[in-house]
């Protein structure tokens, strides 16, 4: 057999970068139409990233260029130091990748096909061995070993296409829509495993499951029309984009002393009722203010001192990250588009340098 490739021996060996993938002002046109537009970020070692942004938003055109598949029209791509442009062999080594649609041969059976990834990957007969097993419990996939990969489900297809993407150790693993089509259960178990890689891999994963991608990513970057809109930890996302409070409480009571006492804690406080006393006893009011405030203590204690009230439950509501994604993206559109289409070219023109000042 062939001797293990001294990339991915190195790969094993040599200290990663603190930043194993880095971007810098990447451009990339299509017969003059701009799908990435002076884009700029990193990832850690060890972290995972969410990447989001509607349908042409140029998510899988800037994961097509850091795999190395399609060129950039300018700016700079790095994979653990690597220049993607310039060392396209090395970036290849270091990196595993997961397209949207993942190809995948349906007449080899799962344990043939990963056997087969891992020697075009460079790994020795000893190392295979030791990665297959090791990916195939990782990836539950040690019960499948001998199936047809044509006769496997979707959830079992995409498990697959992870296992093969983590065989050789990569420093980096890119993912594009690892989810799409999965049912509840399977999304679960996909998050799970991605989750586990943290620490060991730096991960840049693409998805429009917004819940799956916030119990998962450490850090979120959407793009819009091929612009970095947002890019941050999502409860700081949150605080930017969302800049209110909400209550929901569980309340039986009349209209005015409610009110009475929820502008008691401030005059702010505006409140929305799903009018449900009618089965329950108790309605479910949400209070709403502008800013960042605590007011869960100030609230739980005037209701439950007022008489003619009773108070069944009180909890913060935490805005979504697709409350965020939809604010960010909305932005983004105004800049472009301003009210009237008044200087809608020069603001497209400009848009590219209207990077979010925290950007990674």
């Amino acid at each position: 057999p062939p001797a293990e490739s001294p990339t991915v021996a190195n790969n094993l060996n040599t200290r990663v970068p603190d930043q194993t993938i880095k971007v810098d002002n990447l451009v990339k046109e299509y017969a003059g139409v701009t799908a990435v537009n002076e884009i700029s970020f990193s990832v850690d070692r060890g972290e995972i990233i969410g990447f989001l942004g509607p349908n042409g938003a140029g998510k899988s055109t800037t994961m097509r260029i850091l795999t190395g598949f399609v060129p950039a029209t300018s700016g700079r791509a790095s994979i653990c130091g690597h220049c993607v442009a310039a060392e396209p062999r090395r970036v290849r080594q270091a990196i595993g990748y997961m397209p949207e649609n993942n190809p995948l041969p349906e007449d080899l059976r799962v344990g043939e096909y990963l056997r087969l990834r891992g020697r075009l990957k460079g790994l020795s007969s000893k190392r295979l061995r030791m990665r297959l097993d090791e990916v195939l419990e990782r990836c539950d996939l040690a019960r499948a070993e001998r199936r047809i990969i044509g006769t496997l489900s979707k959830g079992y297809r995409q498990r697959v296409g992870i296992a093969d993407a983590i065989i050789a150790e990569p420093q980096v693993i890119i993912m594009d829509e690892p989810t799409i089509g999965l049912d509840p259960h399977q999304i679960v178990l996909i998050r799970d495993l991605i989750a586990s890689l943290r620490g060991r891999m730096s991960i840049l994963l693409s998805s429009h499951i917004l819940p799956e991608i916030e119990m998962t990513c450490d850090r979120v970057i959407i793009i819009n029309n091929g612009r970095i809109v947002a890019a941050d930890k999502p409860a700081a996302l949150r605080t930017e984009f969302i800049n209110r409070t909400s209550y929901i409480l569980e309340i039986s009571g009349g209209d005015a002393e409610i009110k009475a006492a929820a502008r008691s804690v401030d005059p702010n406080l505006t409140w929305e009722s799903d009018n449900s006393a009618e089965t329950t006893g108790f309605r479910r009011i949400t209070l709403t203010c502008p800013g960042q405030n605590d007011w869960g203590e100030d609230l739980l204690r005037v209701f439950s001192r007022a008489s003619t009230l009773r108070l069944k439950s009180l909890h913060r509501a935490k805005p979504t990250l697709e409350e965020v994604f939809m604010a960010a993206t909305r932005r983004s559109w105004e800049i472009l588009m301003p009210p009237g289409g008044k200087n809608g070219a020069s603001a497209r023109r400009g848009a590219g340098n209207n990077q979010p000042a925290n950007k990674p």
